[in-house]
């Protein structure tokens, strides 16, 4: 069953095999998958990631069996037994990684679901619209009220392994291809009874910690990121060092127990579908709206510079993610990241969201939306504002509340001078 992005579906059997597969050939980027066993939204270690050289999960839930090539293509296939996951992992991310180049450069890829019991097809998904990203999610495997479901994801991050190890808890190494050096190490032995052979044997030992260097876990972007308050509500991209590449914008939320009238308001609900838009404004004074609502998803390469990465309608922990092009910064006079309740709750209350904003280069922009009080179902998150060429993001985290048959997209356009004619839109 064929599927589009965002789509999902139950699967009833008890294990399952899924291939990770693309075209291969001269010229074309090398590209190695992952299984990631995430409980609360992120690894718990190293261990909950499967891939070429780290094979098996120690529940032995999930096993890389084998990369297949064929002619012009190659598969990483990876064994699921359902039910042998242990119950504190609820979801197993497809993910896979690009080396040489962006996956816009990769043809053919693919996730594919099948029985192992039968082999029948359960679900496929084909990647066709990848830009910048060198690391992807393809699939997930999710538990929901008890019964396994599929879901074609088909979002990424253009910065990589670095971009993926922090979304889900990871370190960059620990989904890292895994070196050449490993190879030729069973042949160093076979010479043994030369003296001269023995002596480089110790050498494969001495490169196998550079991999998995300290370095780049102490020195992520992490602890240079910045977080924006009420008291501190702004920062200069510029300054930072981030106006080149891409960066990536997320928004993820949890929702906390509803009590009280926000139960009757329906909030708390794990079934939040929230929507992640953006307002904006170019120098030649276009203007224009990023939003799922009428599949406007906006481009990277041609104006708006700013592309929506799908609609994640889970209201789960890893959210929803557009990406700006900031190598076109200059053509943006302003940029309004908001966030629109579109079902599964009647506002904002009882939602604990995080805005990150992830440069290519430069530090990460970080803030928490406080608690709403307001029947809100439409929140301002940060406007960008080139400002005589500095580019500036400011905390708006500003809740605001549409008057009767006043839509959330005309609310946050009035509160902040758009002046844009609008329409009724569908998903």
């Amino acid at each position: 069953m064929s599927m589009n992005k965002g789509a999902n579906t139950p699967v009833t059997a008890s294990g399952v095999w899924i291939e990770v597969g693309r075209a291969a050939g001269p010229g074309l980027p090398e590209a190695d998958a992952a299984a990631l066993l995430l409980a609360d939204g992120r690894v718990r270690h190293d261990g909950d990631v499967v891939l070429r050289h780290r094979p098996a999960h120690a529940s032995g839930a999930v096993r890389h069996e084998d990369r297949r090539t064929g002619a012009g293509s190659v598969a990483d296939v990876f064994a699921v037994d359902l039910g042998a996951v242990e119950p504190g992992v609820e979801r197993i991310v497809l993910a896979a990684t690009a080396d040489g180049g962006s996956f816009a450069r990769v043809p053919g890829l693919y996730v594919r679901l099948t029985d192992a019991a039968g082999g029948a097809e359960i679900a496929r998904y084909d990647s066709a619209d990848a830009t910048v990203e060198t690391a992807l999610v393809l699939g997930e495997l999710y538990r929901r009220n008890g019964q396994w479901k599929f879901r074609a994801v088909g979002q990424g991050y253009a910065n990589g392994l670095t971009g993926l190890g922090e979304h889900f808890g990871v370190s960059p190494a620990a989904v890292r291809p895994a070196p050449a050096a490993t190879a030729p190490v069973p042949p160093a032995p076979q010479p043994s009874p030369a003296p001269a052979a023995q002596r480089p044997a110790p050498a494969p030992p001495t490169p196998q910690p550079a991999p998995v260097p300290s370095a780049p876990r102490a020195t992520p972007v992490r602890l240079s990121k910045v977080t924006l308050t009420k008291d501190a509500p702004s920062v200069s991209l510029t300054k930072q060092g981030g106006i080149s590449g891409v960066m990536r914008v997320n928004l993820s939320w949890r929702a906390a127990p509803a009590r009280g009238w926000l139960r009757k308001a329906g909030a708390g609900g794990s079934g939040v579908d929230l929507d992640l838009c953006a307002l904006f404004e170019l120098r030649d004074g276009t203007k224009g709206v990023v939003q799922a609502l009428g599949n406007a998803f906006g481009t990277l390469d041609r104006p708006p510079y700013i592309h929506l990465d799908g609609d994640d309608r889970t209201g789960g922990t890893s959210g929803e993610n557009l990406t700006v092009n900031l190598d076109h910064s200059a053509a943006f006079r302003r940029i309004l990241i908001f966030v629109t309740v579109y079902e599964g709750a009647r506002s904002f209350a009882g939602l604990h969201a995080t805005t990150t904003l992830t440069p290519q280069h430069g530090a990460p922009v970080e803030f928490f939306l406080d608690e709403c009080t307001v029947p809100s179902t439409v929140c301002a998150l940060a406007l960008i504002t080139n400002e005589g060429g500095e580019l500036v993001v400011r905390r708006e985290a500003r809740y605001l509340v549409p008057a009767r048959g006043v839509s959330p997209q005309r609310t946050v356009d009035q509160a902040y001078g758009w002046g844009m004619r609008w329409s009724p839109g569908r998903k």
